[in-house]
């Protein structure tokens, strides 16, 4: 009987899974229901890896598990992976019951973010208290280090990697859609465990001593170098350190807050580049690794270490984050923003200093540090990383617009006063601290941004769009002031701080100054904008200051490129007008150009008709912004614009790109790079092909164009030499056969490519072309004609042999008077 009972776990796993290559996912989802129900916690916790992984994917990205990320609400299974996964589903109700029996799951250290596995080969463990007293220790030595994760912390992992799992989609479908079942969900999650309002629902399961348990401390066998001299905890009351059985009850419930919050963090945000890695070294985690290596080399047995263990290189992640990634990630900080900004108003305005974990529930303490001390560090270098890699295109919208959504937390308040956003809405003054706390991602991020700005075709009505919204936020009134405000504290002398400080802050009655308490306020204000700089970007950092000379003049600069973008634009729109009036409905009586190399191939949807006049709009305004945001002068501004449209000619439009000779033939330099990207300056570009092989117009008859060549390519196959010899005859006859067998544009000057130094004469066989009779107009026109000769009694071979001898007059004209008109 004992047997068979431990034989059932292994039965019970093999028929699920069997069961997922035969069941549908409605079926297995109810017996999955059942099973949780039913079966204890022993027995559960033999699939409970397995059913993660064919939920969530495997971690190398082998098994895609249910495809949450292309699981949308069309679908048929959404709704069902929805309920079973949703924070009071089954699947949440199976890792209580495991959780409340202590239970253990395994992840290997190769799959934790590059940072945090590089500092742990480096033998020092990471900041995050997350992943402290959770490491194993195989007896080979530290080649398959595994973390031991309860079946909460074990679930949120798995999660938490299925977004940044390599994924191979099928064709047609990708992941960056925010109406996605993982999307969704992650949004479920933070709502339930990181509440705005009330508290985070309690476990349903509690174990035998009445209280939620959480992962204990495991002391580990081995010693791990640097444990006692590791940086000190993110919150000053650790509150993020599992409760203890005694605890409060809300203190032993928020520890599912705030494991999920750090395992997203650390699984989205945390990763970087290996220099950056090595600049982010701080004293207490070097001074570690010093003494891990000393220990190292002073035991007479060394265990096997991998290779590149012991220094700072065995991090090398190629970190290439997608639009889904950063979209998930904007829908983190907004959450955060909103969850912060929703602590009460009287535990807000209370100081640190007389805060009481008696008054204040965890939950509030929480709220109070989450945004600073979980997320701006690793957030800043996430940003930094994408703006600075990703690809100059309209996609980059999803990295800018989270940017913009962190440095404006004041839009997540949950005020209902004022839906409709004010542009002209002074930042409150109570943000200023949250400025200056943050004053890099500001200054710094928005230097880069204007280094991506100035090499992005502006004319592109997303990308204007973008710069306009850069500089809509910043131009916020009140916004401008608090970062230049911060600027200055931060270049405040050190000697002038130490001067301010009173001795011993002596209250007025014992002989100090009322001005004791500001001065000291100060003092605390430049103490934390020095330490968020220097704890970002270290001790040696070189600060170029936004509003100092060499920035006015990259804001100048940018400013000039809109300027022209902005005359291209309306360029672009004024000829894009001219052809639309050209091929208007007049155009079908033959009052337009029925040339068909007469269209601009390099237009885009994004640079025609409307979206044009939205460009013009949104660059318009951004110089009105950036104006406002550097106070410059107007009358500087509008003598820039006027040089620039005097030196912007129709003559200089029509002038070739900037170049230098080379050995090879003409080479673009940086500036015709940029008046090509902005379309100041163009390459003369025509269709040298075969015009009868041209893509089908949408005025034309597919099926007519493609009949019309095959007859007009029989008859010149059998009469082409008859025509040649027509053709080349001196005499009246042969200008006929010209003008009907030949284009009138078949000799043109083009220059070949930017390489070559010669021209050639595009001299073309005589040919019968029947392509025009293929047109919508043409058909038209030929119906009137035969409706015209009805009305005058005229039969169909009657006004036919009529329009025959009409054309027939017309080219006599054309071939006795041509070459005078054209000289007129």
């Amino acid at each position: 009987m004992a047997a068979q009972t431990l034989q059932q776990p292994s039965f019970l796993l093999a028929n699920l899974k069997a069961d997922s290559t035969t069941k549908p996912l409605l079926q297995r989802c109810q017996d999955l229901v059942k099973i949780i129900d039913e079966y204890p916690a022993k027995e559960l916790h033999l699939i409970f890896p397995w059913l993660v992984e064919s939920v969530f994917g495997s971690l190398d990205g082998i098994l895609t598990g249910w495809n949450l990320r292309l699981l949308h609400s069309r679908n048929n299974e959404y709704n069902i992976a929805m309920e079973f996964l949703n924070p009071s589903g089954p699947m949440m109700k199976l890792v209580y019951k495991l959780q409340a029996e202590e239970y253990k799951y395994e992840i290997p250290v190769n799959y934790l973010p590059g940072p945090v596995k590089a500092s742990i080969q480096e033998g020092v463990l990471p900041d995050c208290p997350l992943f402290h007293n959770k490491l194993q220790f195989p007896l080979s030595g530290l080649l398959t280090l595994n973390l031991a994760l309860n079946p909460f912390e074990f679930f949120m992992f798995n999660f938490a990697y299925c977004l940044i799992t390599p994924k191979s989609y099928p064709p047609g479908q990708h992941g960056s859609s925010t109406d996605s079942a993982y999307f969704v969900l992650v949004d479920t999650y933070l709502k339930y465990f990181l509440p705005s309002e009330g508290s985070v629902p309690p476990s349903p399961f509690s174990d035998s001593r009445g209280s939620v348990t959480a992962a204990s401390p495991r002391s580990s066998s081995v010693s791990f170098a640097g444990y006692g001299v590791h940086s000190p905890s993110l919150l000053k009351h650790h509150i993020f350190h599992q409760p203890s059985v005694n605890a409060d009850p809300s203190a032993q419930e928020i520890w599912r807050s705030e494991t999920l919050l750090q395992m997203f963090v650390e699984i989205w945000l945390h990763h970087y580049s290996l220099e950056m890695y090595q600049k982010l070294q701080s004293p207490q985690v070097k001074l570690a690794l010093l003494q891990y290596r000393l220990s190292m080399s002073s035991m007479p047995c060394q265990p096997h270490a991998p290779p590149g263990s012991g220094t700072l290189h065995t991090y090398q992640e190629p970190f290439t984050p997608t639009e889904e990634h950063v979209l998930v990630v904007r829908l983190l900080v907004k959450h955060l923003h909103a969850f912060s900004n929703s602590l009460k108003p009287e535990q807000l305005s209370s100081s640190p200093s007389a805060h009481s974990h008696t008054h204040t529930s965890p939950l509030e303490e929480f709220k109070r540090v989450v945004v600073q001390r979980f997320v701006q560090q690793k957030l800043y270098l996430f940003l930094q990383h994408c703006f600075g890699h990703w690809p100059l295109d309209a996609s980059f919208r999803a990295v800018l617009e989270t940017w913009l959504s962190y440095i404006q937390p004041w839009r997540y308040t949950g005020e209902k006063s004022n839906p409709q956003p004010d542009q002209n809405r002074a930042v409150p003054d109570k943000w200023e601290s949250f400025v200056q706390e943050n004053l890099l991602i500001y200054t710094k991020l928005f230097q880069v941004f204007l280094n991506r700005a100035v090499r992005t075709d502006l004319v592109n009505v997303k990308n204007a769009l973008m710069v306009f919204r850069v500089a809509k936020v910043f131009a916020q009134p009140n916004l401008a002031e608090m970062i230049q405000k911060g600027e200055q504290l931060f270049l405040e002398p050190e000697h002038v701080l130490h001067h301010r400080q009173p001795r011993g802050y002596l209250t007025p009655g014992q002989g100090g100054s009322y001005l004791s308490s500001r001065q000291r306020v100060v003092t605390d204000m430049v103490f934390r904008v020095k330490s968020h700089v220097y704890a970002l970007e270290g001790q040696d950092c070189q600060y170029k200051q936004m509003f100092g000379t060499e920035l006015r003049g990259a804001v100048m600069k940018l400013m000039q490129i809109i300027a022209q973008a902005r005359q291209t634009a309306k360029r672009i729109s004024d000829h894009s007008n001219e052809v639309a009036a050209n091929n208007s409905f007049l155009s079908w009586f033959g009052l337009g150009s029925s040339d068909l190399n007469n269209t601009f191939s390099g237009a885009e949807p994004e640079e025609s008709g409307e979206c044009l006049k939205k460009t013009h709009e949104f660059l318009d305004r951004a110089l009105e912004n950036l104006c406002q945001i550097f106070k410059l002068n107007q009358g500087q501004l509008t003598q820039l614009l006027s040089n620039l449209c005097s030196s912007e000619d129709d003559g200089n439009c029509k002038q070739l790109p900037d170049c230098i000779q080379g050995e090879n033939g003409l080479i673009l330099t940086d500036l015709g790079r940029r008046q090509i990207i902005n379309g100041l300056r163009r390459f003369d570009i025509e269709y040298r092909g075969d015009p009868e092989l041209q893509p089908i117009r949408s005025y034309e008859n597919a099926l007519l164009v493609r009949l019309f060549y095959r007859i007009s390519s029989l008859v010149n196959e059998r009469f082409g030499e008859h025509m040649n010899s027509l053709c080349s005859r001196p005499d009246f006859l042969g200008r006929l056969s010209r003008h009907y067998f030949t284009d009138c544009n078949s000799t043109t000057k083009l220059k070949q490519s930017p390489s070559s130094q010669h021209t050639l004469d595009r001299n073309r066989r005589p040919r019968l072309s029947l392509r025009p009779l293929a047109s919508y107009r043409t058909m038209l026109l030929l119906l009137l004609f035969y409706m015209f000769g009805a009305l005058l009694s005229l039969g169909p071979v009657s006004s036919t042999v009529l329009i025959l001898a009409a054309g027939f007059l017309y080219g006599l004209f054309m071939t006795v008077f041509g070459d005078k008109l054209k000289t007129h």
